[in-house]
């Protein structure tokens, strides 16, 4: 019997690919008088290759992309803090985010976030997607002092939900630090999938789609 189900953030809850493309586009008007000599779209083009999908910090990011463009009127601080204080604004997410959600509270299933980054920045994302008071438990790796794939974030978060892991869904984009991650503690790993570069982990099952979720409980709950 499935009791609870748990998300990663990035990829899978919050469409990371269009929020930064949103901000991005953005940032670059409200700063044109000190970016407008790179090409609009080559300056979003770059910033979404030196990102990594999220995995390289922002202060590498801009550090590069000063150096390569050679940015003068502005400097890394600034652009860093601008990042962390605006990027939540852009936030877009997946479809049928609250509606899934919302079905899956009305089945008294315990919700929550496991998500690796900074607690600030995560908690201000998860914020602006309007979504934090359906979560049990919310876990940011930079406060709990862990990162997935460590398995010690995954039981820390079973715990404070009072639930085993066979009882636990947990649902991701990222095949090691999510997929791989869930099932080595013994929970049913669903796979949504952000990039079809990315190697497909041996899950438990997929989805394309946030609502299908619910079909996936239903068979496991039969």
């Amino acid at each position: 019997m499935i009791k609870a189900v748990l998300f990663d953030l990035d990829g899978t809850l919050l469409n990371r690919d269009a929020s930064v493309a949103s901000f991005i586009a953005e940032q670059y008007e409200r700063l044109r008088p000190s970016l407008g000599h790179i090409p609009k779209a080559l300056y979003k083009e770059r910033f979404i290759e030196l990102d990594q999908r999220g995995y390289v910090w922002k202060d590498k990011v801009y550090a590069q992309l000063i150096q390569e463009f050679q940015i003068e009127r502005v400097a890394m601080e600034f652009l860093l803090e601008d990042y962390v204080a605006n990027f939540r604004f852009h936030c877009v997410p997946f479809d049928g985010l609250e509606s899934m959600l919302e079905s899956l509270k009305a089945q008294d299933l315990k919700l929550g976030i496991i998500s690796n980054g900074k607690h600030p920045f995560q908690m201000g994302n998860i914020d602006a997607l309007g979504i934090a008071h359906h979560m049990d438990v919310i876990l940011i790796s930079e406060s709990e002092n862990l990162r997935k794939p460590d398995p010690e974030i995954f039981y820390r978060a079973l715990g404070r939900l009072s639930v085993e892991a066979a009882e636990s869904i947990f649902v991701g984009d990222h095949p090691v630090n999510d997929i791989d991650a869930a099932q080595a503690v013994g929970m049913f790993g669903v796979w949504k999938p952000s990039s079809t570069l990315d190697k497909a982990p041996s899950a438990n099952a997929q989805i394309e789609e946030l609502d299908e979720l619910n079909r996936i409980i239903e068979i496991l709950n039969v």
